[in-house]
């Protein structure tokens, strides 16, 4: 590296690749199901969450940024956490994502809520003549090895705003404790918020980031938190592994309120903003 502090755009985007890479490898490794043809079918419905909500500061801070008039491209939007709460002060809110079942959620948020400005489009970016006057990401990116042609072709949709909202760790990080002992070895971490911003600073990107902190994970059904847990640690019903992990969930998993959770400890969350070049 020609000097640790200073990283070049090549370098950076391939250390970006190596731990993705690094823990795309790790899964494919140690898999034990077969991976399904949509991989958030399993957690699809998770994902509803209420466009009107007033307990989120970092969507405050979203709602800020939204002018009269705009339209917003939503990349990766998924069951329409984000894509819902901007359409209702957008033009419009154009949701792309590859997941159906995703988009089913999305589908069906934006008829129970009366939302009918969402233009959903099912598929992956980078995708041609798509135009906004935002484009944004929520919790996507972690995984994407190639992330330099992906962000390089949201700035091109971009007419005057890209934004990303990101955690300090990836949000699979909850599972991450229990893979030594069922694994036996630790899990190899992806890229978050920090490499993101080293990263945008290598590609000459001059960010603005707004810190806020996310409340953890929590679960109506505690069998649904097992099945989340199974699903980041590729570990099959009924298996030795899944003994093992359900053994370790018994004495880490807890209830307050209703809710099941594997931790009570905040997130740090950055929403990070920067201007597309001309």
């Amino acid at each position: 590296m020609s000097d640790a502090l200073l990283p070049t755009a090549p370098e950076a985007l391939a250390a970006w690749a190596r731990h993705v890479e690094a823990n795309r490898e790790q899964a494919e490794r140690l898999r034990e199901p077969a991976p399904p043809a949509d991989f958030y079918a399993p957690v699809a419905a998770q994902f509803r969450a209420d466009p009107r909500r007033t307990d989120e500061p970092a969507l405050d801070c979203l709602r800020s940024l939204v002018r009269p008039g705009d339209v917003w491209l939503d990349i990766g939007a998924g069951g329409g956490r984000y894509a819902l709460p901007l359409a209702l002060l957008a033009r419009e809110v154009v949701a792309v994502d590859p997941s159906p079942s995703m988009l089913a959620i999305l589908r069906e948020g934006m008829a129970a809520h009366g939302v009918g400005n969402v233009r959903v489009v099912q598929g992956t970016w980078p995708l041609a003549d798509v135009r906004a006057d935002v484009a944004f990401i929520a919790h996507v990116g972690y995984d994407i090895a190639a992330l330099g042609p992906f962000l390089d072709a949201m700035e091109l949709a971009a007419g005057r705003l890209c934004v990303a909202v990101l955690q300090s760790q990836a949000p699979s990080f909850f599972a991450e404790p229990f893979w030594p002992p069922v694994h036996g070895e630790a899990r190899h971490p992806l890229p978050a918020l920090r490499e993101f911003l080293a990263l945008q600073l290598a590609r000459g990107r001059l960010c603005e980031v707004r810190l806020f902190r996310r409340e953890p994970n929590s679960y109506a059904d505690r069998d649904v938190l097992l099945g989340a847990l199974r699903q980041q640690l590729f570990v099959a019903p009924g298996s030795a592994k899944d003994a093992r992990l359900l053994a370790l969930a018994e004495a880490a998993v807890t209830e307050r309120d209703g809710r099941w959770r594997l931790s009570s400890e905040a997130v740090p969350l950055g929403v990070v903003s920067w201007a597309p070049p001309a």
